[in-house]
């Protein structure tokens, strides 16, 4: 760090002497933010940091740049990505920091999800996936965002989503290969952003419309949707957790009576979906089927017994007369 530098006029008498903004080289910055000179400069390579100021030979920082860093690495913290980051920041050097809009764009591309990213080395990921390196696997978790390079290492990778990761790793230790795994990664991910597509348009018409109807929206609107966002963000989630399970038990339990059917005998078929066997008379089963075809016997039947039930329920409702 250079030191400090007199200020105001020179000579006169009742000059103030005022220490200047403290300025940095590289490795000074790298020291005091706790960043590496490599990351440094990755993320000036990303837009994420402004230039240094060039004097002569010498690239020179402030303490907007060691400000930056401090943001970036709470920002990480939080569980931000890159991205994120680079668009926050964004919004922050335009001004729109200045008001409500901050807020609404914090709300927005903040987290959505309690989940907090992590960081895993390339060492530790080939011991996860069979101890085995495949350059070719970490490119594709890197494209799909599985992964994300951090600046300045090539063996240490940030995780937005440790839990997506330990999907990963559960279905290859269960025979799937890397490939299909990424390809249903991409499939899913397709009809995800349609239901996030679809629950962002109703959303935006029924609700956000009042807060952004106009252009810019004043600081109260912006405060107010961020606000909305905060309340709105976990409901898609627990819509979608709730039909996915739904929709799981319904085609497993579909799925499973299909394998029986072909691999059991028809009592274990009928015992995994709660059936009871029971015999009736051949006369029996030839009456239903002259009244409603053969391929009606089993609704017929089972349609007679629930009026049976029925109307023995009901009457055990109603009191004998009296004298019985």
């Amino acid at each position: 760090m250079s030191p400090a530098r007199a200020g105001g006029p020179e000579g006169g008498a009742g000059a103030v002497s005022r220490p200047s903004a403290p300025e940095y080289r590289i490795e000074d910055l790298a020291h005091a933010s706790g960043a590496t000179v490599r990351t440094i400069r990755g993320y000036q390579d990303r837009g994420l940091l402004p230039a240094p100021e060039r004097r002569g030979r010498a690239n020179v920082y402030g303490p907007a740049h060691l400000n930056r860093l401090r943001q970036i690495a709470e920002l990480l913290d939080r569980g931000y990505t890159l991205l994120s980051i680079k668009e926050l920041l964004e919004a922050w050097d335009t001004g729109r920091g200045l008001g409500g809009v901050l807020g609404l764009v914090a709300e927005v591309h903040g987290p959505w999800t309690d989940e907090r990213a992590g960081r895993i080395t390339r060492a530790q990921l080939v011991a996860k996936f069979g101890g085995e390196a495949d350059e070719r696997a970490i490119d594709e978790a890197i494209e799909l965002g599985v992964l994300e390079r951090l600046p300045g290492s090539d063996d240490e990778f940030s995780v937005p989503s440790p839990q997506e990761l330990a999907v990963a790793v559960e279905l290859h230790a269960a025979g799937v290969p890397l490939s299909v795994i990424a390809g249903q990664l991409r499939e899913l991910r397709g009809q995800v952003e349609q239901i996030a597509a679809r629950f962002l348009e109703f959303t935006t018409e029924h609700v956000f419309a009042r807060y952004l109807g106009h252009r810019p929206p004043t600081d109260a609107d912006a405060d107010d949707a961020a606000s909305m966002v905060r309340r709105l963000r976990p409901l898609a989630q627990q819509t979608v957790d709730v039909e996915l399970a739904r929709a799981m038990r319904t085609f497993a339990k579909r799925h499973l009576e299909e394998h029986l059917a072909s691999d059991a005998p028809s009592g274990a078929v009928a015992a995994a979906r709660g059936e009871v066997p029971v015999s009736l008379p051949a006369s029996t089963i030839e009456a239903v089927e002259r009244l409603v075809g053969p391929g009606g016997v089993g609704a017929f039947i089972a349609a007679a017994s629930e009026r049976e039930v029925n109307k023995r329920t009901l009457d055990s409702l109603v009191p004998p007369p009296h004298g019985e």
